[in-house]
């Protein structure tokens, strides 16, 4: 499944200790959002569509290591090709 592009706040920076008196760090604001900031959300089908293009584009070693991690689809795919391997001889 796509998930949505999230924009984490910027880490602080971590203060030097120094042997003077210590400071106070100003309290810090909430990020605000980025006004030019663009989100995308993809409806139902252009999700299935995306998700079945890099089905197709992916490599026979990143299926069969999909298959050993358990994907169904992959297995499918993988048990199809051998099929198809012994039909063709």
């Amino acid at each position: 499944m796509i998930s949505g592009v999230s924009h984490a706040p910027p880490a602080q920076p971590v203060a030097k200790t120094t042997a003077t008196a210590p400071k106070k760090p100003a309290p810090s604001k909430p990020a605000a959002p980025d006004a030019h900031a663009d989100t995308v959300q993809l409806s139902e089908t252009a999700q299935a569509a995306l998700a079945a293009m890099q089905e197709a584009t992916e490599t026979p070693a990143q299926t069969a290591k999909e298959a050993g991690q358990g994907d169904l689809q992959a297995q499918r795919l993988l048990a199809k090709e051998t099929a198809a391997k012994h039909v063709s001889k």
